[in-house]
């Protein structure tokens, strides 16, 4: 027991690259807990996902007849978690989570559509039928800023277009 790390109590400044653990959140982790707002309620709801390759936009797919898509429809702002938990007692200091805050709107038919419908096929080749449906709607999530949380209080922040725009 003397060898056991102290949980810690207060929050202190990350050191992530936030880029580097999105992507490998990406590559191992197939869902997502969506947020939107309905009425001032939060609702949540489990996703499938997909990160575009630049990074900018979260992709996902739901049917038109759904709450998470009427929510969207009438408030843009979402939020995302992406989290490494196994619901083991080392999880606390070994999980990671990311918050994705952005803007999400459904993608018309056409070329763009088609482009980001295949790289989310990509990661999941099991819902190709579902994604072509005329009853699904691909939605893109415009993200606007990362909150990478581990060590349990270990906060990391990135925005997507601050980067760009130094560039």
């Amino acid at each position: 027991m003397a060898n056991k790390e102290a949980i810690p109590t207060t929050t202190s400044r990350g050191s992530a690259s936030v880029p580097e653990r999105l992507k490998m959140l990406d590559r191992t982790q197939q869902f997502a807990v969506l947020a939107t707002e309905e009425a001032g309620i939060p609702y949540t709801s489990l996703i499938a996902f997909a990160l575009s390759p630049d990074l900018t936009q979260v992709l996902f797919v739901t049917p038109k007849s759904t709450r998470k898509y009427k929510n969207i429809m009438t408030g843009k702002h979402v939020a995302l978690l992406v989290d490494s938990r196994s619901h083991a007692g080392k999880d606390l200091l070994g999980a990671e989570a990311i918050t994705i805050a952005g803007v999400a709107a459904p993608l018309r038919r056409g070329r763009s559509r088609d482009e980001l419908a295949a790289v989310f096929l990509r990661k999941h080749p099991e819902l190709e039928e579902f994604v072509q449906s005329a009853t699904t709607a691909l939605i893109s999530v415009s993200i606007r800023e990362c909150v990478h949380v581990n060590r349990f209080q270990a906060v990391s922040v990135w925005r997507p277009s601050a980067t760009s725009e130094k560039k």
